[in-house]
């Protein structure tokens, strides 16, 4: 729901983060660690040239507020980076959808 492709199981702790462009991997990095948030980067030759991520792993260690800090961290370096591929749904539609989900 944040616009970016998140590949990965549900059941699973580790969610990699698409990147696609190798050139975008150290500035994605760099930006997440900037506001303290480590992420674990792959590119070329672990990965396809293209297929680049960066993989987020949750652990149980995790507090609330430390996944509200670093889902913001994410999305603002995925902003700067323009990795987010996904365009939000418009607020009007899913205000429509919510009303008819009371009716």
């Amino acid at each position: 729901k944040m616009e970016f492709e998140v590949l990965g199981d549900n059941d699973s702790p580790v969610m990699p983060i698409m990147l696609y462009n190798p050139a975008k991997i150290p500035a994605f990095s760099r930006e997440c660690l900037r506001e303290n948030v480590a992420v674990v980067v792959v590119g070329f030759p672990a990965t396809p040239l293209l297929l680049a991520r960066a993989r987020i792993c949750i652990s149980a260690s995790h507090s609330r507020e430390d996944l509200i800090k670093a889902l913001k961290v994410i999305s603002k370096a995925g902003d700067l980076t323009g990795i987010k591929y996904f365009p939000a749904a418009p607020k009007k539609q899913e205000e429509e959808k919510d009303r008819i989900k009371l009716d």
